[in-house]
């Protein structure tokens, strides 16, 4: 289906199920673009492997077949596959066997000199208190909404924000 203007094209796949719009796939980029490179990034560390997930998860959007409940679903969506990009990524057989660019002693993304030791000490925590602080530091969510994103109680990110937060100030010195 075509229309001249702001057409909504429709694509089918060869068996038959629908992909996103040329349309809604560039909302969904001009609306998430930012908040997903920033999760990439503060996962990944590394601005390139950031541009690899991103795609990636932007393919997995224009593939989706099934239509989103509302808006804070459909960003919850985008934060749990990026999250879970970013880990397949790290895990991967070619990441493991390479050299990151920060150790050839090249910097990769702009960070101001006052947050380096804060947010080298967010990126040492294990995964499970890194995502809970990343999620409510750095986009704002609460206890309740980050439980429903990974998949938690609310008492249990509660907990581990509460384990995570000392963890900073043990590595930072009481700076927290």
């Amino acid at each position: 289906m075509a229309v001249l203007g702001r057409a909504r094209v429709t694509i089918v796949k060869r068996d038959g199920g629908i992909v996103r719009s040329e349309f809604e796939v560039d909302r969904a980029v001009e609306q998430y673009s930012d908040m997903i490179r920033r999760i990439c990034l503060y996962q990944l560390k590394n601005a390139t492997d950031t541009e690899d997930v991103f795609q990636t998860v932007f393919l997995k959007y224009l593939l989706y077949p099934k239509s989103f409940d509302s808006p804070e679903h459909e960003k919850a969506w985008f934060i749990r596959v990026t999250l879970n990009a970013c880990r397949d990524h790290l895990k991967s057989l070619f990441r493991r066997h390479t050299l990151p660019l920060e150790e050839l002693g090249e910097e990769v993304a702009a960070i101001p000199p006052e947050q380096h030791q804060v947010l080298d000490a967010v990126r040492a925590l294990p995964t499970k208190y890194k995502d809970v602080i990343y999620l409510h530091y750095y986009e704002g969510y609460s206890a309740a909404e980050i439980g429903n994103l990974l998949g938690k109680k609310e008492n249990t990110v509660y907990s581990l924000l509460a384990r995570g937060r000392t963890m900073l100030r043990e590595a930072l010195g009481g700076d927290l």
